[in-house]
């Protein structure tokens, strides 16, 4: 049988090793989001460059074929 003392010897090494583990976790965790974040900020910066790249030709043709029909009329 353990003892009290025995008992709570093993609770605090129990608590001390997770601590351990939750501390390494979190530094896991914090990395991975970083790392997200980054990758997630160059996905927009891609996405917004081509959307813009498509949009300027689109908008000078819009504004072009406006002029056009006011000259029209």
């Amino acid at each position: 049988m353990l003892t009290d003392e025995d008992k709570q010897w093993i609770l605090e090494l129990l608590e001390e090793r997770l601590g351990k583990l939750e501390g390494r976790f979190d530094e896991r965790f914090a990395k991975r989001e970083e790392r997200f974040d980054e990758r997630l900020e160059k996905v927009e910066t891609t996405l917004l460059t081509e959307f813009h790249k498509w949009a300027t030709p689109v908008e000078m043709r819009q504004r072009s074929h406006a002029a056009a029909i006011r000259a029209l009329d």
